[in-house]
């Protein structure tokens, strides 16, 4: 189904996916105009701090048609392919020019580990252009004792991002920030309704781009433009299909979701970093700014790469419900092991609820190098 002529109809939805295909533009614009941009790895790096600033936050992503000379030098094979295709772009000089820092969070172990070998590489081999490096140690189990720990991580965050800019950043400055990020985060989630609801007008490629998207752009702008999508929505055809709901491995792109659809069905949810997770929960202004910022990251969804077994079947259970889906597509690239050890246990649960699933395990990166995987999702789809 990819993306529709209704939405392409639509010019906040054209900014929006220029935005999603031309990553880099919006960066080069900001630093033009004299601004500073800190690449993002992982996906708790607290915008809020950046923001605050003066920065532009601007995630990392994989390309999947750049060989991976130096990648293979560096980093061991049994990583998600999607991470060595990252890390070839953060070592082989791509991204020195485009970040003045990059900021990595403790998402997973794969981002700890890349962390350590970025910081290896800047010291041992000065020559290579690898960006300046800083590491946010969040500790995501949701105990008191790690809440405290993370509020003392935050704010010696606070304290590197003013050593790069040489002031203090208020209490204020920070709560702005917070608040121009809920906005945005509250515009997606009137976007979520749109997919959520019993008639949808917004499918799974499409969502996928107007919440990507602000990965790539200044977060006030996003807010501007997602709100008139919304409003351009409202008359878009009701979409009929098949609801599945999406959740495993990162998507950076809309070709898996391309697949699933083109087979009949519509994707009305996910749980990975670049769908629904990216908005859920905000910032709570009403508290101390660095307990708020705290709060948001350490209780929202929480990542599949760092929560228990029992977590993941509640809140996969939840979402489902949530959102009406009859059908739950696991898709996990090869090395992305840590959704495999939750399986067994969401199966039984989905099963005992009478939701169709399916799971597509150890897939290759890029999509399209799965030989005969729409087949077995037209397949899926069509059984369900």
């Amino acid at each position: 189904m990819s993306i529709r002529e209704c939405a392409k109809s639509s010019e906040a939805f054209a900014k929006l996916h220029d935005a999603y295909c031309n990553r880099e533009k919006a960066l080069l614009e900001f630093k033009a105009k004299g601004g500073k941009v800190a690449g993002c790895m992982g996906a708790d790096v607290p915008d809020e701090v950046l923001i605050a600033a003066g920065y532009l936050p601007i995630h990392v992503y994989a390309d999947p048609d750049k060989p991976l000379t130096l990648t293979n030098v560096y980093l061991e094979f049994p990583f998600d392919p999607a991470i060595r295709a990252t890390f070839e772009k953060l070592v082989d000089g791509t991204y020195y020019d485009l970040f003045d820092q990059l900021v990595i969070s403790h998402t997973s172990d794969a981002e700890l580990r890349i962390w350590l070998y970025l910081r290896e590489i800047r010291r041992v081999e000065r020559d290579r252009k690898v960006p300046p490096v800083h590491f946010v140690d969040w500790l995501m189990h949701r105990r008191m004792m790690y809440q405290e720990t993370n509020e003392q991580v935050i704010e010696r965050f606070r304290q590197t991002v003013e050593s790069w800019t040489g002031r203090l950043i208020t209490d204020e400055e920070l709560i702005e920030a917070g608040r121009i990020c809920n906005e945005d985060r509250d515009a997606l989630r009137a976007m979520g309704e749109l997919r959520h609801c019993a008639e949808p007008r917004i499918n799974g490629s499409e969502a996928l781009v107007i919440i990507g998207s602000a990965l790539f752009m200044e977060r006030a702008e996003h807010a501007k433009l997602v709100r008139q999508v919304v409003e351009d929505a409202q008359s878009w055809p009701v979409l009929t299909g098949k609801r599945v709901f999406v959740t495993g491995s990162n998507q950076e792109s809309t070709d898996l979701y391309d697949i699933i659809e083109g087979a009949g069905a519509v994707i009305v949810g996910e749980d990975h970093d670049w769908g629904d997770r990216y908005y859920d929960r905000d910032m709570n202004l009403s508290l101390d700014p660095i307990k708020g910022i705290v709060d948001r990251y350490m209780l929202r969804q929480i990542s599949s790469k760092k929560s228990s077994i029992d977590s993941r079947v509640r809140e996969l259970d939840e979402a489902v419900a949530a959102t009406d889906a009859k059908g739950v597509i696991f898709y996990l690239n090869v090395y992305d092991d840590s959704g495999s050890w939750d399986y067994p246990s969401q199966k039984k649960s989905l099963d005992a609820n009478g939701i169709a699933n399916a799971y597509f395990a150890k897939q290759q990166y890029p999509v399209a190098k799965n030989e005969g995987l729409p087949e077995q999702i037209a397949t899926f789809i069509q059984g369900m």
